[in-house]
């Protein structure tokens, strides 16, 4: 475990998501739409602690952001159709959810502490 829970949380959700991914036969082209973004979330936040600024801190995990948007999408798509069973479903979902939430809160953090 590192210091950041961020990363440790994206790293373990992007290992969910290959896993996921490995397990599912037969609907690439979906899978690998949810394999990109599910593992975007991790190389952006990864990416914006090594950031040249505020500016490109913030725009990094911006895309992370993004990025978990999306693979919510995926993830429930994948539910709609039965591609996820429900507890997996679930599980990726809160993952993904808490994520989400840590990112939009370093990221108010982040533009606040740039405007003061």
């Amino acid at each position: 475990m590192t210091d950041n829970i961020l990363i440790d949380l994206s790293m373990d959700f992007a290992i969910s998501i290959v896993n996921m991914c490995e397990s599912i036969k037969g609907k690439s082209a979906l899978t690998n739409q949810i394999l990109r973004s599910g593992t975007s979330i991790g190389a952006n936040i990864h990416e914006a602690n090594y950031a040249q600024s505020k500016a490109d801190f913030i725009n990094k995990m911006q895309i992370a952001l993004k990025e978990c948007h999306e693979t919510e999408y995926w993830l429930k798509l994948f539910s709609k159709t039965q591609i996820l069973n429900e507890e997996l479903y679930k599980k990726l979902s809160n993952d993904a959810g808490k994520i989400r939430r840590i990112l939009i809160a370093s990221l108010n953090t982040a533009k606040g502490n740039s405007e003061g």
